[in-house]
């Protein structure tokens, strides 16, 4: 059976009357990539903040590796690396000074700070004085920290947020390297489906504060097939033998624009027309970018 590294259930968050987290459910497995995606305003800052308990579900419950996150709070935290919106820094410290500092707080050996550094490619930077480090440099150094207490969660809000594609690739590439390298599993929360699908193997979309889709990309990926479309010779003819078939479908000047079928649908209408002396030109089948899919899943979402 998979270990569920976290999962929720009937989680909500009402701020006076506003509900921002409605019966939100979640399963996430232990070495998965999860993205959790959503317009900005959808509820996923929220939800994440109520993961790491900084603040306090109006009901439901929260369990993260088994336990209920109410009754073992800090062995639970002790387990969890998080970046939530900007990592925090001073910029008149070098990031190893950044690390010592916080080092001091959670504890743990001082060669944790060199292979933290090393994880997150900043080794030759090390000594650097963090002001001068740029946005993705500020922050590799944030997940940097996320990781010193040797998580085994890794939860990151919104972490490509505001890179340039150089500083996005940077994160991806780190972010992808977690499971397989070091047996850490992430939940990454973004706005970006494009972005998101680089990286995650399983999705939750969130919309006004609901999930309206949780499953592997793959899923969302079969989706996308909108139908297919045959180019043939004779098309009110070959239409004719479409609908006799059972094929729902429209003539489009001399296009055959058919509903989503099943392959073995698509190889016997193929076979019937061929069988009555058309000639097949084309056969390709009509896909919806993810993109579409996703804006068609949260309607355009509202900004909070």
């Amino acid at each position: 059976m998979t270990e569920l590294v976290i999962q929720t259930k009937g989680l909500y968050k009402i701020y006076r009357n506003r509900t921002a987290v409605n019966n939100l459910d979640l399963k996430i497995a232990r070495g998965d990539i999860y993205g959790f995606l959503g317009p900005n305003g959808a509820g996923k800052t929220t939800t994440i903040r109520m993961l790491l308990g900084l603040i306090k579900p109006t009901r439901g419950s929260i369990q993260l590796f088994g336990k209920d996150l109410t009754k073992d709070k800090m062995n639970i935290l002790r387990r969890t690396g998080s970046l939530v919106e900007y990592p925090s820094y001073y910029g008149h410290l070098s990031a190893v000074d950044n690390l010592e500092a916080l080092r001091r707080i959670i504890g743990g050996p001082k060669s944790r700070i060199s292979e933290v550094l090393s994880i997150v490619g900043l080794t030759n930077d090390a000594k650097r004085l963090v002001k001068g480090y740029s946005l993705g440099m500020k922050q590799r150094l944030g997940i940097a920290a996320a990781l010193l207490g040797n998580p085994e969660l890794l939860i990151l809000d919104e972490p490509t947020n505001g890179l340039d594609p150089s500083g996005i690739q940077e994160i991806r590439e780190l972010i992808k390297d977690m499971p397989k390298q070091h047996g850490i599993t992430v939940l990454i929360s973004s706005h970006l489906l494009s972005e998101v699908e680089q990286m995650a193997g399983r999705v939750g979309i969130i919309r006004e504060g609901q999930l309206v889709f949780q499953d592997t990309i793959q899923s969302l990926i079969s989706q996308s097939s909108s139908g297919m479309r045959l180019s043939v010779s004779e098309p009110e003819l070959a239409m004719g033998l479409a609908l006799d078939l059972g094929c729902e479908g429209k003539l489009c000047g001399s296009i055959l624009e058919m509903e989503p079928m099943q392959d073995a649908q698509v190889s016997q209408l193929v076979k019937r027309l061929v069988e009555n002396d058309h000639a097949v030109y084309r056969v390709e089948e009509k896909r919806r970018s993810l993109e579409d899919i996703f804006m068609e899943i949260v309607g355009g979402g509202s900004e909070q």
